[in-house]
């Protein structure tokens, strides 16, 4: 069967939580719900409006307040962990981590050898230790007498790196964050007994992890399956792909691009009548995250949407096509353009410095006016009374985005 571009759309913007209003309530069991709807939401640390999870679940609830998600992390109904990235995860999917912690065990030191400094290893039981008497410590609080580095990001001094290395293979968890400074534990101090003792295996992971990909993406080719959750290898996903078929739990099915274009990809059974019932997309406005979960595979968003998009934050600023972190901007089942902005929480005001709508869009009075509405609702969130405008704020559409 062939899928058509807008019932592809729609269907993916609904099992994203993007198709209905976003109102109702968004903390405790319903937060956790829309969570667990989508997966995991991913964490990042830029904040020129908010951080990337928050904006994330924002955009879906408006309700929503950091403190909520604070809580649902406080009470361990949420882990931290990396899926492509790091992420906040339901705790319940916590026992398929255990195929992550082995798999990643050899690889990470193997590849770590050959750019962390040296002596990170011998760390290990000296900070396991340490955590074990003395309670939770941040990076700031091991290795006093190491020398810091001055390189960036990942220029660790050796007992970060052995944090970060027990955290990865899961002999450590992220207890909470200070001032979005992870603070570490003992995993058995932090996950439930009764999770944290659970391990499918190898396979059952396999199968749960492009199972539940399927689920949350509607249709996928292998690849994408694999790359939702990175727990199973391009070519396990493909081999449950090849069996599941042979099973009758998947079909082949084509999806139609923004292009005309057709891509092979699995489903279930049903696909199309679930597209028939997913709803309308809200033609509500709202600006999402760079990181948001529609955008987070940039091939598949623009194959569905025809929208480019590619984060500029490593791109020298002379370099860039748009700006450091450009906010993509959702109309109905439509990327209509992208919007630059920073807040100034010390002046109160969210800044906009310029806005790029997509070719064939225009920003008459009604979408302008919608966009005031929306960019006033996200002042507010992120903690500012008002917005304020560049002269030049309204750009020209551009032929394409850079690669940055």
């Amino acid at each position: 069967m062939i899928l058509s571009n807008p019932l592809a759309r729609r269907l993916f913007l609904h099992l994203h939580a993007l198709a209905e209003p976003p109102t109702g309530p968004a903390k405790g069991e319903a937060l956790l719900a829309l969570i667990d709807r989508l997966g995991f939401v991913q964490i990042d640390s830029i904040s020129t409006v908010a951080r990337a999870h928050h904006m994330i679940l924002f955009a879906r609830r408006q309700a929503y307040r950091p403190e909520a998600l604070d809580r649902l992390l406080a009470q361990r109904h949420l882990f931290e962990h990396w899926t492509h990235d790091a992420s906040v995860i339901p705790t319940r999917f916590f026992p398929f981590w255990h195929h992550r912690f082995r798999r990643d065990r050899p690889r990470l030191l193997a590849r770590w050898r050959g750019w962390q400094r040296e002596g990170f290893e011998e760390q290990f039981e000296t900070v396991l230790a340490r955590i074990a008497e003395g309670g939770p410590v941040s990076a700031a609080e091991v290795g006093e007498e190491e020398q810091r580095g001055t390189g960036g990001w990942w220029d660790w001094h050796p007992s970060k790196a052995a944090l970060e290395y027990l955290w990865r293979v899961g002999e450590l968890s992220i207890t909470r964050r200070d001032s979005f400074r992870k603070v570490y534990d003992l995993s058995s101090r932090v996950i439930p007994a009764d999770v944290l003792g659970m391990d499918p295996g190898d396979a059952a992971t396999i199968h749960w992890a492009c199972s539940e990909a399927l689920d949350r993406l509607g249709f996928a080719t292998s690849g994408e399956l694999a790359a939702f959750w990175a727990a199973a290898t391009p070519a396990e996903a493909q081999a449950w792909c090849h069996d599941a078929l042979a099973r009758g739990e998947i079909v082949e099915v084509r999806i139609e691009g923004a292009d005309g274009s057709l891509r092979r990809s699995y489903a279930r059974p049903g696909l199309a009548a679930l597209a028939e019932a997913a709803p309308d997309p809200t033609p509500r406005l709202r600006i999402l995250s760079p990181f948001d979960p529609v955008l987070r595979d940039r091939a598949r968003a623009e194959r569905l949407f025809g929208f480019r998009y590619r984060i500029e934050v490593f791109v020298p600023e002379a370099k860039r096509t748009y700006g450091y972190y450009v906010f993509p901007i959702l109309e109905g089942d439509r990327l209509i353009g992208r919007i630059d902005m920073r807040a100034h929480r010390e002046s109160g005001g969210l800044r906009i410095r310029a806005l790029w709508p997509e070719a064939g869009v225009r920003l008459g009075s009604r979408r302008l006016g919608r966009l005031g509405a929306e960019l006033d609702r996200l002042a507010q969130f992120a903690g500012c009374d008002q917005v304020t405008f560049e002269p030049d704020w309204l750009r020209e559409t551009l032929p394409e985005a850079s690669d940055g």
